[in-house]
């Protein structure tokens, strides 16, 4: 049996991901509503991405910690990763005391170099 191969490169995400408003203290209570709003943004975007603009949090806690933790719990079981828009310094600071990493919008993976960065090389070590 054979097949066609698909048209585009096969590594690169076309899909525009979804983006999710974070307004206000969010109570214990709304959690799980809230997982299920990503969970669903995932299943109908397909993009695999959920953006999720914290910019309306207000002042940074351990329940914004709590909050983001769950959210990108649920978005990984449903097959995706959150990444979040417009932190503010403090719950960024917070969420590296708490060992959280959270790809952040507009900033390079871990993985990958940042644009126009270029490594040196130690004399007597090869460029490749």
């Amino acid at each position: 049996m054979s097949y066609g191969r698909p048209a585009g490169l096969p590594h690169v995400e076309d899909k525009t991901p979804a983006v999710f408003m974070l307004a206000g203290p969010v109570t214990r209570d709304e959690v799980p509503g809230l997982c299920d709003d990503v969970r669903a943004l995932l299943e109908v975007s397909r993009a695999g991405v959920v953006v999720c603009d914290v910019g309306g949090l207000g002042p940074p806690g351990l329940g914004t910690v709590d909050l983001l933790a769950r959210l990108e719990l649920a978005a990984r079981r449903a097959g995706g990763r959150i990444r979040l828009r417009a932190p503010c310094p403090g719950l960024r600071a917070l969420l590296d005391l708490a060992g959280l990493r959270f790809q952040v919008e507009g900033e390079a993976e871990e993985r990958e170099p940042a644009l126009g960065v270029e490594e040196e090389v130690e004399p007597g070590q090869s460029a490749v």
